[in-house]
């Protein structure tokens, strides 16, 4: 596969993707998808040996760059580092200056001004945009309130201008609107208005929003436990030790424990204005007892929400970032790479007499007895772009698979998937005596590993109920109905080696995953 035509493809999936989630998808995203795609098929009609540097090009600077760029800025936004996600948004905004992301550098500065401790300042940037009828004035208009801590006013204020349906259909809004519940004492409301809000950051894919909610909910109720574990091994991880120790403090108080009041008089004395502010209003406003405030409907929620957290911990979040490092997914990187290098080295990776000294497959051969290439076709590579392909790949998936199999498990299902996918291979070049067939990759394998990850999160969604392992199965099913158009449309990949790693990786995963039955009891009990 060239570089021009991995680009194509990259680009037209990414589009495509793009707008069948138009419904949830902000106007200027859908916007530039199309655009792109536009760019694609011209250039492919003039220049098809350029097609995919042109739209790749377009796709990297208009998506690709805004996308990683504004993850970025949200996050500085969470952890209150107002004044480098200001800087980055003003550079940001002119490659996607819609979906209100031109003004929202503004806003950044009027936060950063409320840090400060200038606050006039801040609140005459803040009420400007505020009378806009945009979901940028709505949100500056929260972000006075927040500044201030003034929860009962922007209570109000939200009550008075929308219904709670539509005020969680925005994180930024459905965020303030749950913890003033929570700051004024409405316990039930905060729980049961969370319930609601989950269902709208699942299908936006907002972790950070999702996690903070329940963590916001968890604290209130009295439950630092669930607090701790949602800042240790969530999104959360991203947030400053005083936020940490502000919201642990929070739900230590919640749960009679009144020395946490000398922590929040501690943490205090160091903290930026607007954190000031929010202590001043939780040490003169007492908490509720969440023992006698919360009804069997509430408790029911933070159950079920305790058992979701555990299972999105073991099916869910970034697969390449791990409570782990998943040492043997790299050591098969490193492995691919040094063999690459000797590829290189003794004649080029494209060169076919190269890779048959080293061990490429060859049906006959291993027919006669050279069963060893079964092996070494695995670590070999047709060319760079081969190469780099199969290890994002495993990169991508090796690192989820390891942690919840282990080692021992995971390099049985690697090179089960990956020898089978050579035999796979080898059967079909003698029936149908295909001539010169030269097997090279560890294609095979990685497609098995998603195999197993297809197998793991099948268990997971049929005999937990977990619904993030329905969701992540149906992202699954879709990589491999594109590794198939991929294969149909590209020369010189084998679709039978990629089939067979990946229906061996998922009969083994089928075989050596087990759900731990004490996990099982409890996750139906509280279905």
């Amino acid at each position: 596969m060239s570089f021009n035509l991995l680009l194509i493809q990259l680009v037209l999936f990414s589009c495509m993707f793009s707008l069948l989630r138009r419904p949830r998808l902000p106007q200027g995203w859908v916007m530039v998808s199309s655009g792109i795609l536009a760019v694609l098929a011209v250039s492919f009609l003039l220049v098809p040996d350029l097609a995919g540097w042109i739209s790749g090009g377009a796709w990297g600077v208009l998506v690709l760059t805004p996308l990683l760029g504004f993850t970025q800025v949200n996050r500085l936004f969470y952890q209150e580092r107002y004044r480098p996600a200001r800087r980055l948004a003003l550079c940001l905004r002119w490659l996607h200056p819609a979906d209100g992301w031109w003004e929202y550098p503004e806003i950044l500065y009027g936060l950063e001004l409320g840090q400060q401790g200038r606050m006039d300042e801040a609140a005459t940037i803040l009420n400007h945009y505020g009378t806009s009828s945009k979901p940028t004035g709505r949100i500056a208009t929260a972000l006075l309130y927040r500044l201030g801590a003034r929860w009962d006013e922007l209570l109000n204020w939200t009550r008075q201008n929308w219904a709670e349906e539509l005020v969680v259909q925005d994180p930024v809004m459905g965020l303030y609107y749950l913890r003033s519940l929570g700051e004024i004492g409405d316990l039930n409301g905060l729980i049961q208005g969370l319930e609601k809000f989950e269902h709208r950051l699942e299908k936006s894919n907002d972790g950070i929003s999702l996690n903070l909610a329940r963590m916001i909910a968890f604290a209130f109720a009295g439950q630092p436990d669930q607090v701790r574990q949602l800042f240790h091994t969530s999104s959360l991880k991203i947030y400053s030790r005083e936020i940490r120790h502000f919201w642990l403090a929070t739900a230590e108080l919640a749960a009679g424990h009144e020395s946490a009041r000398e922590q929040l008089q501690v943490l205090q004395h160091h903290s930026d204005p607007a954190t000031q502010n929010a202590i001043r209003w939780r040490l003169s406003h007492p908490l509720p007892n969440p023992h006698r405030e919360l009804t069997p409907l509430s408790r029911q929620i933070l159950t079920q929400l305790e058992t979701t957290i555990q299972q999105e911990t073991r099916y869910g979040g970034q697969m390449t970032l791990t409570s782990q490092k998943p040492y043997a997914t790299y050591a098969l990187i490193a492995i691919n790479l040094i063999v690459f290098g000797f590829e290189m080295a003794l004649g080029g990776s494209e060169n076919q007499e190269t890779l048959y000294r080293m061990g490429a497959l060859v049906p006959e051969d291993v027919l006669a007895g050279d069963w060893w290439r079964l092996i070494t076709a695995t670590f070999l590579h047709y060319g760079f772009v081969h190469l780099l392909a199969n290890m994002l790949g495993l990169y991508i998936l090796g690192g989820f698979v390891e942690r919840i199999l282990g080692v021992p498990k995971f390099l049985l299902c690697y090179f089960f998937s990956g020898i089978g996918s050579m035999v796979g291979i080898t059967i079909l070049g003698i029936l149908a005596n295909v001539p010169d067939l030269l097997g090279v990759g560890a294609s095979g394998a990685i497609m098995g590993i998603l195999g197993v990850m297809a197998a793991i999160l099948l268990k997971g969604w049929r005999r937990e109920k977990a619904k993030i392992a329905a969701k992540r199965l149906r992202l699954v099913l879709l990589i491999v109905v594109l590794q198939v158009v991929s294969d149909i449309f590209t020369p010189q990949v084998s679709l039978v080696g990629h089939t067979t790693g990946l229906v061996l990786g998922f009969l083994s995963g089928v075989v050596l995953f087990q759900v731990n039955p004490l996990e099982q009891v409890k996750s139906n009990r509280v279905s």
